[in-house]
């Protein structure tokens, strides 16, 4: 099973649930006095997802791994290639 398929069917699993509540099909003694609350259930879930995604990539930037030793390598290869291009007669704009 793809993750797709698990979002949706997770996501098919709630939307029910909460169309049974809402229209009173699932009559469970709690939910009468918390109906309210489940009538903002979309919305309350939807923020939460928000809030879950901007706090998952402000981690994984703040924590992004600087690779010198790549960048060391790339800035020789540039220079390699700028040298590659002179010698065969390219001229190059800028620096």
């Amino acid at each position: 099973m793809t993750k797709l398929m698990e979002w949706l069917l997770l996501v098919t699993f709630f939307f029910s649930m909460w169309i049974a509540i809402i229209t009173e099909n699932l009559n469970l003694p709690f939910i009468v006095e918390w109906k309210h609350l489940f009538l903002f259930f979309p919305v309350i879930v939807l923020f939460l997802f928000g809030l879950y995604a901007a706090i998952v990539v402000l981690y994984r930037v703040f924590t992004f791994n600087n690779c010198e030793n790549a960048a060391i390598e790339l800035q020789e290869q540039i220079e390699e290639a700028k040298k590659d291009l002179h010698n065969r007669g390219v001229i190059l704009k800028g620096k």
